[in-house]
């Protein structure tokens, strides 16, 4: 056997063999190959490591999932037009006319293994019993549509049909409809003022209901809730808001600006506000280059390599005591709060990713007084904490990451969550794209100390999941 066979045999067995150890499943990632099928193009296109998008997939997105040049041209699988070309000259004395994609419906299906630390009989009787592993288990089952109907509104829904078994919990993820090129008549460019419409996850510097993490990032679930006082803010970042946003890509989608106006976390008359900007610096040497969607080099077509800078804040008002909870004697109990923070992003071709995110957190508090008939101001509910993670590709199908999350809340050390304010964990793993729609991958979190109930003793939740993923 020559040297060149022996490679390609060691790497095969390797190869196997990781996705034997590997086997098992993930959480919430989603690609959609209703655009494959619509353009006739491989996942690759627009995912480097689906769901996360590369150059091109983010233009394609931020178009009103439309290819950046020449649509049309690309279409293998044309719409259906509702109304003939002649009806736009007769508008508004017309129905304006439109198309519907054919069939832009795609699946995803999740399985899991998990391996869990020892966990104390006390915390056992706590918090309820908790096996050491799980084997190949039905996770999600879910429903993706999106689209156009047009030149200038796009669409996505996604809805999990069953969820950690026959049915259960099943639920709405995102659904919206977005215009993308409303104020025309005013010669607004094309996508740099946008309407979005419906439920969906807020324009976060990095998206955690399309991440490549098995694991949520800690800060965007963090809500904040008093020891001593009234806050019970169940707010977090990450949640689904139903609601509107108004934003934008100009500076040929190198600028990103979006203000998102909310119902919020609970029942109330006023209304959030979140806003959110990023400037992203294209660091090509070639000018050329630069104007291109995609970089392009002796291995093809690539992505820029760029840093991104991000500021985000988000603004509220938590209405508590409706049902008389905290006291008859009161009326509504409303707590300002607010989130705000930075992030970054850097990005060499494709074979090294970077980046990161800081917030902090800040929720209004009050007490009851000494006979509980008024409220008198409390020390405030406090929390900073972020993450920074990296991606390398080994190979194109072979992608390696390591993430460390933090974050300090001393209320959470207070309610017993944590040994110290701070609570971290480090997540290494690994993506091994198994076929353009089948990912395999592992994940192992080594977890911060948590008090064990009636003791003086501290243990660690680590977790090891493993799983495959697939869409079609």
């Amino acid at each position: 056997m020559n040297r060149i066979a022996r490679l390609l045999f060691a790497k095969g067995i390797i190869a196997v063999f990781i996705g034997i150890i590997f086997f098992g499943s993930t959480t919430r990632l989603e690609a959609i190959p209703a655009f494959a099928r619509k353009y006739k193009t491989a996942c690759a296109t627009c995912h480097n490591n689906w769901p996360e998008l590369n150059d091109f997939g983010r233009a394609f997105k931020m178009n009103g999932f439309k290819f950046p040049k020449d649509d049309d041209q690309f279409v293998k699988d044309p719409p259906l037009m509702l109304g003939a070309e002649a009806q736009k000259e007769q508008f508004p004395y017309s129905i304006y006319p439109g198309e519907l994609p054919i069939l832009p419906i795609a699946f995803r299906y999740s399985g899991y293994l998990t391996y869990n630390n020892k966990q104390p009989a006390q915390v056992e009787a706590a918090n309820g019993f908790v096996p050491r592993t799980t084997l190949f288990t039905p996770n999600t089952v879910t429903i993706l549509a999106a689209g156009s109907f047009g030149p200038s509104v796009a669409f996505w829904i996604d809805d999990d049909l069953s969820t950690n078994g026959s049915g259960a919990a099943g639920g709405l993820g995102d659904g919206y409809i977005k215009a993308n090129n409303l104020f025309s008549f005013l010669h607004i460019p094309q996508n740099d003022f946008n309407v979005r419409y419906g439920q969906f996850e807020l324009d976060l510097p990095f998206t955690q209901a399309r991440t490549i993490n098995l694991t949520d990032y800690a800060i965007f679930a963090e809500t904040a809730t008093a020891l001593n006082g009234t806050t019970s803010n169940p707010m977090a970042l990450a949640d689904g808001q139903t609601g509107v946003e108004f934003g934008g890509y100009p500076n040929h989608g190198n600028t990103w600006w979006s203000v998102a106006v909310t119902d919020g976390a609970t029942p109330r008359n006023s209304k959030d506000v979140y806003v959110h900007i990023a400037q992203r610096f294209n660091l090509e040497s070639d000018p050329a280059v630069r104007k291109e969607v995609q970089a392009a080099g002796a291995t093809g077509v690539r992505d820029h390599t760029s840093l991104r800078v991000d500021g985000f804040g988000y603004y509220g008002v938590n209405d508590l005591n409706r049902d008389g909870s905290i006291s008859t004697d009161l009326g509504v109990i409303r707590e300002p709060f607010y989130r705000a923070g930075g992030a970054f992003d850097y990005k060499f071709r494709n074979r090294f990713e970077l980046w990161g995110l800081f917030e902090h957190g800040r929720d209004s508090n009050k007490a009851l007084n000494g006979d509980g008939t008024g409220l008198v101001a409390a020390t405030p509910v406090t929390f900073t904490g972020g993450f920074a993670e990296a991606e390398f590709w080994a190979y194109p199908w072979l992608i390696a990451t390591v993430r460390y999350d933090g974050v300090n809340s001393p209320t959470d050390q207070q309610l017993g969550m944590s040994r110290h304010d701070t609570r971290n964990s480090f997540v290494p793993g690994v993506d091994i794209l198994f076929r353009p729609n089948i990912k395999w991958e592992a994940e192992y979190t080594y977890a911060f100390e948590q008090p064990v109930p009636g003791t003086s003793d501290f243990y660690r939740a680590s977790q090891l999941i493993t799983g495959i993923d697939f869409v079609f």
